[in-house]
């Protein structure tokens, strides 16, 4: 994890969690920093064990025995026998989007899922480069790391929703008086509820941007072709973008391709690096293995 972009991960989760501790202490004093704190750690402990069934709850995914996809099965590990890991539950979304996602908190507790619409626009190499970056993130314990940031960002945002009834009913006015802070306390708690969840989502967003370009890179080597990976990516961003994939802004960091969920404004915060860029790193990969993108 302790790359460069395993480093910039571990500031961006200091930042959300310092983020976290200033606006407890700025709704209820250091008693207020102690309960969002201990309310914060419970919902990691949560989140942590059972991250792998919320996430294919939230997305509507199913698992599938063997003899309901034999074929996804078995590429699925072939690939995690290349990759040395633990071969994770397969899941099924029905949805013709075409996406996919890996969850769990560590490899022996992993799942990728795929929606129906992916399994038939892709050919089987294609399919196989975007298995291997799910595989890539489980490798990286991005899977873990994406739980946690979702869950200080949630109670970032739920933090902030409390601010606005504290508020409401006079609760920052009230601290102003008692301790002298006027005018001045009042436009940092406005600016809490405003600027906090917009911090907390960016944080989000550059951890979730970071882990992409590592998970690519990850799984290209795990196939062996980057060159698949690129192709289907093309694809899957032209398909994405004309198919909605309605999802839950918690898990939408999670897909291989930023969700198309027909909110213009939530589109605005994209999780994802842009794929173009993915696609040319790919490519650059491809060249440096001889190969020719």
């Amino acid at each position: 994890m302790f790359g460069s972009n395993g480093l910039k991960t571990a500031v961006l989760l200091a930042a959300l969690t310092a983020l976290l501790v200033f606006i407890g202490d700025l709704l209820g004093g250091r008693s207020g920093m102690v309960i969002a704190f201990g309310f914060a750690l419970i919902m990691n402990v949560g989140s942590y064990w059972f991250s792998d069934r919320i996430a294919l709850a939230m997305s509507g995914a199913r698992e599938v025995s063997y003899e309901e996809a034999p074929e996804l099965h078995d590429l699925v590990a072939e690939l995690a026998q290349y990759a040395r890991l633990p071969k994770p539950r397969v899941a099924i979304i029905e949805a013709d989007a075409p996406n996919a996602f890996a969850t769990g908190r560590d490899p022996d507790h992993a799942a990728v899922a795929v929606t129906t619409g992916i399994m038939r626009l892709l050919n089987r190499n294609e399919l196989s480069g975007v298995l291997a970056h799910e595989l890539g993130h489980v490798r990286n314990r991005d899977t873990l790391i994406s739980t946690v940031a979702a869950t200080i960002a949630g109670a970032i945002t739920m933090l902030a929703h409390m601010a606005q009834w504290a508020l409401f009913f006079g609760g920052f006015g009230r601290r102003d008086d008692e301790d002298g802070g006027g005018m001045a306390n009042l436009v940092g708690g406005l600016l809490m509820i405003i600027v906090a969840p917009i911090a907390a989502a960016l944080i989000q967003m550059a951890i979730s941007r970071a882990r992409e370009f590592e998970a690519d890179a990850t799984g290209a080597r795990i196939q062996g072709d980057p060159e698949a990976l690129a192709s289907a990516l093309e694809k899957l961003e032209y398909a994405s973008k004309r198919i909605p994939l309605p999802v839950n802004a918690a898990t939408s960091p999670l897909y291989i391709v930023q969700p198309l969920t027909g909110q213009a404004l939530a589109n605005l915060f994209s999780t994802h690096p842009p794929v173009a860029e993915r696609v040319e790193r790919l490519r650059r990969m491809s060249w440096g293995l001889g190969r020719r993108p």
